[in-house]
């Protein structure tokens, strides 16, 4: 059934609608942005969307097709691709990299990202790049602001106020003021949500509070040259409905700066460098966002993450139809971490010193070469080479609250190099089709998670894991004529040494959860599908699907999440807008008990679900519209598959796994000035 109805909807994708750029900037985003280019989907993150998503990056790529979020609470939920998580998926904001603190993922990458404050999304998958760092196994995410010269004259902004059900609201602003030569951006957001309820009345405990705050100032003296600097800070809190502690901090303190210069007029067309700093300052406690714990019980955990990098490229025109990129980056981080009571009692968290447990160093070097064949034809290839070298500061290994046992990799280094490459071939066969075949392989080093926050089958640390070996196959088309468009791609890779990690596995009395190394095979395919019915009205889908087997096991891979459907049905005249969202989610019953990633492991098989949203707008003007709509219309009480499972909070109700909101309106309205 699963793959009739692939077939079905990879031959929609080929019979799909157009829309013009400016039509398209107006619409609420229901079912999926199109594909841009082969393996490349953008999206704007202020455009309003149905499903609503939380304030954070995850839960905006939850639209794209072959995105899944594994649910946790309200916000911070990890995002999966293709059914891959954590580090195969690299997250650069602005050019930079993140990572979280927290051992237990309560704040991936995503978890500080503020999309508001971004002007586009940029989404690659699969291993078809090498200019954005080591490892990305799965893809590569952009969030990215953008600065056009003649626009920065002047003074001129966007504002976005939401309100929602349970409590929700956002806020954003963002302005920007200069002349020729300069340039100043702010953005700042804000959003607050309670805690929501599932479509059969139980609350969930979810809420939230978030704030960024971001700045910019650039100097341009000419169209081909620019400096930039740049601030940002944000904090937050969120409540967990699948562990016994919440976030009750989510501090991210940051500095960077940026070169640009082009059209240099020689083989040397363009040099481009930046360096960063990323801090992140992380609490976790079991007092501040829920009650009911005796002063005995009040813990918290204040783990941290320093990240600084670096990158200088150059783009070389060996040609009129050749062009070549060469550069290096380079990333440093430290985690450390301190634990102990609530701040006033005995043990106060606060008044201990930090203990260092971990270090990466990375050092890379990447070239990427576009040859046009044709008027028609291009191939696209990189290579690239890392560096990289882990040390275990650990001295004791904690396998609970109350033991711990001696680290037997204690002051180890390990030192890799690591080596990744892709061909791809892109031809255009008319004037509205576009193919593509691409194959990649890429080496990605183990994690953080997957080294220090395991054990290992043997030992009670997992810091000689090897690092997993990715070689796929990628194949697509993009079609675009008139009132039909589409794309359609499909993958098939095989992984040597995936880091699999297993829980509950058994060491004498204790329950552990460990890393190991297994062979496995993954396919699948995406597909979007819009076509212009009449005058104002368009109909639009998309499918995403994939298949993961470990070969070592003999079993299904765990953490893959079903077929997923989605049909909107769109009118927009330019005044008024209306749209409907049928999302439909198949069962799921290849499933592997406790296996799965870092974010989170198999529990069970899941049903089926659908969910039926409505949307509408209004455009008072070109400054001015205002949208809404109701999610979960029937307030269908659900939970995604990949959901982490539900435990024990006093004063709620534990269910299996995290479900979904139920019935949800918003009121979204956005004013540019």
């Amino acid at each position: 059934m699963k793959l009739k109805m692939i077939a079905v909807c990879a031959a929609l994708a080929l019979s799909n609608s157009a829309m013009g750029a400016e039509e398209a900037l107006d619409e609420v985003v229901v079912t999926a942005p199109q594909s841009s280019a082969p393996l490349t989907v953008q999206t704007d993150p202020r455009k309003p969307r149905q499903p609503v998503p939380a304030h954070d990056g995850a839960d905006y790529l939850k639209t794209i097709p072959g995105f899944s979020v594994i649910r946790k609470g309200g916000t911070d939920g990890d995002p999966v691709l293709r059914g891959m998580a954590g580090s195969r998926l690299n997250i650069l904001l602005d050019g930079e990299q993140i990572f979280g603190g927290c051992g237990g993922r309560m704040d991936p990458p995503t978890a500080y990202v503020f999309p508001g404050s971004y002007d586009r999304i940029t989404v690659l998958k699969g291993p078809q790049t090498v200019l954005y760092g080591a490892g990305n196994s799965a893809g590569t995410v952009l969030f990215e602001r953008s600065i056009d010269r003649d626009a920065q004259i002047g003074t001129h902004g966007q504002a976005s106020l939401m309100l929602g059900s349970f409590g929700r609201n956002d806020e954003m602003l963002s302005a920007t003021t200069g002349s020729e030569k300069y340039y100043v951006r702010a953005d700042a957001t804000r959003t607050h949500a309670n805690d929501y309820k599932d479509g059969s009345g139980v609350a969930v405990h979810s809420s939230y509070t978030r704030w960024s705050g971001n700045a910019a100032l650039g100097w341009t003296p000419d169209d081909d040259t620019r400096t930039e600097v740049t601030l940002a800070k944000s904090d937050g809190e969120a409540a967990y409905a699948d562990r016994s502690v919440d976030g009750s901090k989510f501090a991210r303190d940051n500095f960077g700066a940026k070169f640009e210069k082009r059209n240099l007029g020689g083989t040397l067309e363009a040099v481009e460098a930046q360096a960063y700093y990323n801090y992140v300052d992380h609490v976790m406690d079991s007092y501040t966002l829920r009650s009911g714990n005796p002063a005995s019980m009040m813990a918290a955990m204040n783990p941290d993450r320093k990240t600084t990098g670096g990158r200088v490229a150059g783009t070389l025109q060996l040609a009129d139809d050749s062009q070549l990129k060469l550069g290096l980056d380079t990333q440093n981080n430290v985690h450390t971490n301190r634990t102990g009571a609530a701040p006033g009692y005995t043990g106060d968290y606060t008044l201990k010193a930090r203990t260092k447990d971990a270090e990466f160093k990375n050092f890379g070097v990447f070239g990427e070469w576009h040859q046009d064949v044709s008027d028609t034809r291009r191939v696209i290839a990189g290579l690239r080479a890392d560096s990289w070298q882990a040390t275990d500061y650990r001295s004791m290994i904690m396998r609970s609250m109350m033991s711990s046992v001696m680290n037997p990799t204690a002051n180890q280094t390990r030192k890799e190099t690591l080596s990744s490459g892709f061909l791809r071939y892109e031809q255009d066969t008319s004037a509205t089709h576009t193919w593509y075949v691409g194959a990649g392989r890429t080496s990605r080093a183990p994690d953080y998670w997957e080294l220090f926050n395991k054990e290992s089958l043997t030992t009670a640390s997992s810091f000689n894991t090897r690092s997993e070996k990715t070689t796929q196959l990628d194949v697509g088309m993009n079609y675009r004529a008139g009132d039909l468009s589409g794309s359609l791609s499909a993958f098939y890779s095989k992984i040597t040494d995936f880091n699999l990690i297993q829980s509950n596995v058994m060491k004498g009395m204790t329950a552990v959860t460990v890393t190991r190394n297994v062979d496995a095979t993954t396919y699948g395919a995406e597909a979007g599908v819009a076509y212009v019915l009449m005058e104002n009205w368009k109909l639009d889908g998309s499918l995403a699907y994939v298949h993961g087997s470990n070969d070592t096991d003999g079993t299904a891979l765990g953490q893959m999440p079903p077929l997923e459907v989605r049909v909107g049905l769109n009118y927009d005249d330019k005044v008024w807008s209306f749209g409907a969202l049928l999302r439909a989610v198949a069962a799921q019953d290849r499933v592997a008990v406790n296996q799965g990633n870092i974010a989170g492991q198999d529990i069970a098989a899941s049903s089926g679900f659908g969910v039926f949203s409505l949307n509408g707008g209004w455009h008072a003007d070109k400054a001015f519209k205002v949208s809404a709509g109701v999610d979960n219309l029937f307030n269908k009480t659900y939970a995604e598959h990949i959901s982490r499972a539900g435990t024990m909070v006093t004063g709620y109700t534990q269910t299996t796994r995290v479900n979904e909101m139920g019935r949800n309106l918003w009121l979204k309205g956005d004013f540019a000035f």
